[in-house]
């Protein structure tokens, strides 16, 4: 089944006099549980796309389908239920709140949910995540008191504890040394793996994009290739 199906996806931004196409009518599938990068010089549309795809935005013509959902039908309030419940966001620079612990961190996407899982479920939801992540023992401790890895790991983990079907990260590894930044890239592909979630990531890492199972280019707003890693 598609996860993802884009049709003839435009994006059109007026710069004062100047309309300015970040994407020039862009088709894309995308299989349920994929491990996906994006990759492209800056300017190409990465990030404009992944704004379409977190229904943070919407194109200016085309179709698009997540999860077997047209998300352009949906008014401002509809997209923000559909992306709370349905998609994850991973930050470059983490976007922790300062003032919650790593686990309230983590908790509070559950608590902006349209339905609130009961607290025992929030627990065992988190206290999983943090098995996951190895980061039982760091629970208590606030952004300031952690390592940017860390940080990232606890971000990874915020993005899983609505149980989504897309997690999106841009540039997810940019502000990490590369030891740390293939650690956090692994520990994505191993919760892909364990909670069948599909992660589309952008990235400038030539390293990082070899751990893609699927990689597709973007110039000048068009995909210009795709290419499948065997035993990614």
């Amino acid at each position: 089944m598609s996860l993802i199906h884009a049709e003839k996806i435009t994006k059109n931004y007026q710069l004062g006099e100047i309309q300015v196409q970040a994407l020039k009518g862009i088709d894309f599938e995308l299989k349920e549980s994929r491990f996906v990068s994006f990759i492209g010089p800056s300017g190409s549309g990465k990030t404009t796309l992944l704004n379409l795809l977190g229904c943070l935005d919407k194109p200016s013509e085309g179709y698009l389908e997540i999860g077997g959902t047209n998300v352009l039908k949906f008014n401002r309030t509809e997209s923000a239920l559909f992306r709370s419940s349905k998609i994850g966001f991973i930050f470059q620079d983490f976007n922790l709140i300062p003032v919650l612990s790593v686990y309230e961190n983590i908790e509070y996407p559950l608590l902006m949910l349209q339905t609130i899982p009961s607290k025992p479920e929030r627990k065992k939801r988190i206290i999983n995540l943090l098995e996951q992540i190895g980061m039982e023992s760091q629970k208590d401790k606030y952004p300031h008191q952690i390592s940017g890895g860390q940080k990232q790991r606890v971000a990874v983990a915020r993005a899983l504890v609505t149980h989504p079907v897309l997690v999106l990260a841009d540039e997810p590894t940019a502000n990490l040394d590369h030891a740390t930044a293939f650690q956090v890239i692994h520990l994505m592909k191993k919760i892909k793996n364990d909670f069948g979630a599909s992660f589309i990531f952008s990235t400038h890492d030539p390293k990082i994009v070899g751990e893609a199972e699927l990689i597709y280019t973007l110039e000048d707003g068009l995909i210009t290739s795709r290419k499948e890693i065997k035993g990614a």
